[in-house]
């Protein structure tokens, strides 16, 4: 019979491994480093650092999904590309948190960040270069951080989600343009009315090719979801400090505004006014 200690609910006294040694608790807690005596630094520095880790795991599923794709294993594809759908739901729901911000509240801390910014986090980058939005420019941004820098650079020389979504058409026998399948995968994605026209022939006989269609849903909701975290961020910048210059040297709002129109998966949109 063990006699390993237990409290009155059954629960382990002395567990071989805690809930806070498992986590990392001690280090992630200890993360929030305010360099200002304002209240609101904390929140600041705390829904950037969740983010982050919400881009982390969205990187783990799409780079996943990618692979499963190219290897024709598309269940598990559609379920990590759903998950990521619903992970961008949390950093959407972020956004409002950090709109409890005043701008009188900012304005204490700002000059405390000194020329750090958004959009200097490479694994929002790296989430883009993966969806298919990808600029060789952009890793200079990046070279302080060769790991960060090396990360990028494979991410743009590898095959995005979408090329291997096209692929794979490609490979159930729909007609994709033989220059899209060997276009050069480190230059951003492009509309090609020949990938379109794939696409077509999926949702017009979607009782015959059901698990391309559903990859194609489901990366439509993928590039909904994430335009809808593009424009939170864009309204909460606008709110919060209106028309002024970003720290990290950007336009601020009218920059975060011009990326909105920026489409991963363009020709799924337009295959909707051509059905």
């Amino acid at each position: 019979m063990s006699t390993e200690p237990r409290d009155d609910q059954g629960a382990h006294l002395r567990p071989d491994i805690s809930y806070g040694d498992y986590l990392g608790l001690d280090r992630l807690l200890a993360a929030q480093n305010p360099r200002s005596p304002h209240h609101d630094e904390l929140l600041f520095i705390v829904i950037h650092q969740a983010s982050e880790l919400w881009i982390k795991l969205c990187l783990h599923e799409l780079v996943a999904a990618r692979d499963h794709l190219a290897a024709d294993d598309l269940g598990p594809a559609l379920k990590m590309i759903a998950r990521v759908s619903r992970i961008q739901t949390q950093l959407i729901q972020s956004w409002d948190v950090l709109a409890t911000m005043t701008p009188a509240d900012y304005q204490a801390i700002r000059p405390h960040l000194g020329q750090s910014s958004g959009f200097q986090s490479y694994q929002y980058r790296a989430m883009e270069f993966v969806m298919g939005a990808k600029s060789a420019a952009a890793l200079a941004v990046h070279e302080p951080d060769p790991a960060a820098h090396a990360l990028l650079a494979a991410l743009l020389a590898a095959p995005s989600l979408y090329d291997e979504a096209i692929r794979l058409l490609a490979r159930s026998g729909i007609v994709v343009p033989e220059a899209v399948l060997a276009r050069d995968v480190t230059e951003p994605w492009t509309f090609d009315a020949g990938v379109q026209a794939a696409w077509l022939a999926v949702y017009r006989d979607t009782a015959g090719h059901w698990d391309l269609y559903d990859l194609a849903e489901k990366l439509v909701d993928l590039e909904f979801r994430f335009q809808q975290w593009r424009f939170a961020h864009f309204k909460t910048v606008e709110r919060i400090i209106g028309l002024k210059p970003g720290t990290g040297g950007t336009a601020g709002a009218p920059y975060l505004k011009r990326v909105l129109d920026t489409q991963f998966f363009p020709e799924l949109l337009a295959v909707r006014t051509a059905l």
